[in-house]
């Protein structure tokens, strides 16, 4: 690591893997392109973030081959050792053997896809009860809605607005969460999570297996939840969302040519790829890989009317 000067705020440089693709690996940060707390443009990214040593919003560019990261804020030095982390740099794709075609496929599409880590267990949360049971668009404005309600703006010039305080969203009122289109089942997950995020934060200290454990003992948090929050906390290259609407079928689709899978049958084609079956899942529908869709979509839901 080399720390360099850039109009007074410390940054650093780390070496990058080759293949590397920075705006694919911290495309799962991004609530929707309207996402209020992360910005990408230009193969550049700015992310605000909150630290144990406070707020901060952190800036991700590519120089060549290294990764140049800067920050500002009161937790900009905390900020900058977790820069290499959400941008995958501790990531260990060469783990996975590949034994599909459409897996190769895939990985083809994506040569510089890494898995990214670092965000704390906690803000992950936060965004995935927001995704519990409903449609994509819905959760990406739910969580929009909500950061610009109750966060307030994040340090420097890239007018991001930090995620949630969780002492503010314990505090958070019913009605703050239904005109966000957010029903009390989710609303009372986040608010019971926001009391414990101290304790939750400190997940990323465990194994990603022992964090899925001890996520599942919260109230509204089942294996999917636990699942999509390591993936984002731990970078798990393991993280299997059961339950999920569409991954089982695209699975089998990709790995076995059926149209349609069970999660006993994701389970199943995953199984040679036990220790990498998330980053699996993550090629495969960031690969261009689908399935046929047969009968009605997850319907959209508006509860803000009644």
């Amino acid at each position: 690591m080399t720390v360099i000067t850039d109009t007074g705020v410390p940054a650093r440089r780390d070496r990058l893997p080759q293949p590397f693709d920075l705006v694919a690996t911290v495309s799962p940060l991004r609530q929707g392109l309207d996402d209020p707390t992360i910005r990408v443009a230009g193969g550049e990214v700015w992310r605000a973030l909150r630290t144990p040593s406070g707020p901060a919003t952190l800036h991700l560019r590519c120089d060549g081959d290294e990764l140049v990261a800067s920050a500002v804020g009161p937790g900009a030095a905390a900020a900058l050792d977790l820069a290499p982390h959400l941008a995958g740099l501790h990531d260990h794709p060469e783990l996975l053997q590949i034994r599909h075609h459409a897996l190769a496929e895939a990985w083809r599409r994506r040569p510089g896809l890494r898995l990214t880590a670092g965000t704390p267990v906690f803000d992950a949360l936060v965004w995935v009860v927001l995704a519990q049971k409903v449609v994509g668009m819905d959760a990406r404005r739910a969580y929009r809605d909500l950061v610009r309600r109750v966060s307030e703006p994040a340090p420097g010039e890239a007018r991001l607005l930090l995620p949630p305080d969780p002492k503010r969203l314990a505090a958070t009122p019913s009605w703050t969460f239904h005109a966000c289109n957010v029903e009390w089942r989710r609303a009372s997950t986040i608010v019971h999570a926001a009391q414990r995020a101290g304790t939750l934060n400190a997940l990323v200290e465990v194994p990603a297996d022992e964090a899925r454990r001890r996520l599942r003992s919260l109230p509204g948090v089942g294996p999917w939840t636990a699942a999509q929050v390591t993936a984002l906390s731990h970078g798990d290259p393991d993280a299997v969302p059961l339950g999920d609407y569409h991954v089982p079928n695209v699975v089998a689709n990709a790995l076995a040519g059926e149209p349609r899978g069970t999660d006993e049958r994701m389970l199943q084609l995953l199984e040679p790829y036990a220790g990498q079956r998330g980053r699996v899942i993550l090629l495969l529908m960031s690969g261009g890989h689908g399935a046929p869709r047969f009968g009605p979509r997850l319907s959209r839901q508006d509860i803000r009317g009644r």
